[in-house]
């Protein structure tokens, strides 16, 4: 996720549907207070991956253990596949039959491979959701997190986007939970054109946008907003839809409590790596963050600072190099 990123032009807090709920959300309201004239909640998991069967089986048998939902609580899961090698789709087929397995090609990523899925959940004949759930294939979900999504956004109306906040499940020497974020809501900072990590507070917290690890979108704020934009196949798609439900009007924000952990190996620095050239260094910046695509997202969100928000990924990783 590139660190320097453009913020919304709005400087008022979205409130969406005249009303914010910033109150405890105790989860015991999932599973004591009938769902009186509504349909249970019926989720559609939005997932992709590629050659990661060991951890896209673990997000699964996460998945598959949550508890405290409300009754009559229904899951469809749709994972789109982008060529694996590992047999990840033969194994999550056998493991978990009731999953809809879509096989794409290898070069599908992250952000269309959602948007496949999210196509998939709206197939003719299927059950309308009343959510999606986008769910990243490394990220394990405590086991109350499905419920603790599910209250806050019945709190909210279930007119706004719930973040949860996910926590890096590999870092040495420290206590469950009090582990650094590794994915969480985003809200904008003073100075630099930053989007800090939200912390849970104990409280919904407001944010601007989001990253795309376990985000729940209820039915009327995915309709509202759509699916990710075309535009950014795999990076910065996430980050503009939030800005867009921004613009939409429907408020995003960050459950009281982190939902999970992030199991993934961390990846050896590429453009930071010491003791390559400059060229080099740009060669492996631009693959991380096409230039293209950063314009584009820059263009859209930046306004008349989009040409120096869009050249400063690629000066900063120059000059860092040539300074050694």
């Amino acid at each position: 996720m590139e660190p320097s990123q453009p913020s919304p032009s709005e400087d008022e807090a979205v409130a969406g549907a005249g009303r914010v709920v910033t109150a405890p959300v105790p989860l015991e309201e999932a599973t004591r207070t009938p769902y009186v004239r509504r349909r249970a909640p019926v989720v559609a998991v939005l997932m992709t991956s590629r050659d990661r069967r060991r951890q896209t089986l673990r997000a699964l048998d996460a998945l598959a253990d949550q508890r405290s939902l409300p009754p009559g609580t229904a899951l469809r899961v749709h994972l789109v596949d982008a060529g694996s090698r590992d047999g990840t789709a033969d194994a999550v087929r056998a493991a978990h039959p009731e999953v809809e397995v879509h096989r794409a090609g290898a070069g599908v990523r992250w952000g269309e491979g959602i948007r496949l899925a999210s196509r998939n959940s709206r197939a003719a004949g299927a059950t309308p959701f009343t959510h999606q759930l986008w769910l990243r294939d490394d990220v394990v979900l405590a086991d109350e997190a499905l419920a603790l999504l599910l209250a806050t956004s019945r709190s909210l109306g279930d007119t706004a986007v719930v973040v949860g906040a996910v926590r890096d499940g590999r870092v040495p020497g420290t206590r469950p939970g009090t582990t650094p974020l590794a994915y969480s809501g985003r809200r904008r900072a003073r100075g630099p054109h930053r989007l800090p990590l939200v912390e849970p507070t104990g409280r919904t917290e407001l944010c601007d946008t989001y990253d795309g690890a376990a985000v729940l979108l209820p039915r009327a704020a995915r309709d509202r907003v759509g699916d990710l934009d075309r535009a950014f196949r795999h990076t910065l798609g996430d980050l503009d839809h939030g800005l867009r439900a921004r613009r939409a009007r429907v408020p995003a924000f960050v459950a009281p409590r982190a939902v999970g952990e992030r199991h993934t190996v961390p990846l050896p620095p590429a453009s930071e790596e010491p003791g390559i050239g400059v060229r080099e260094a740009l060669r492996r910046r631009t693959a991380e963050l096409p230039p293209r695509v950063w314009w584009t997202y820059c263009l859209r969100h930046a306004g008349v600072r989009a040409p120096l928000l869009a050249a400063a990924p690629y000066l900063r990783t120059a000059l860092r190099t040539a300074r050694g």
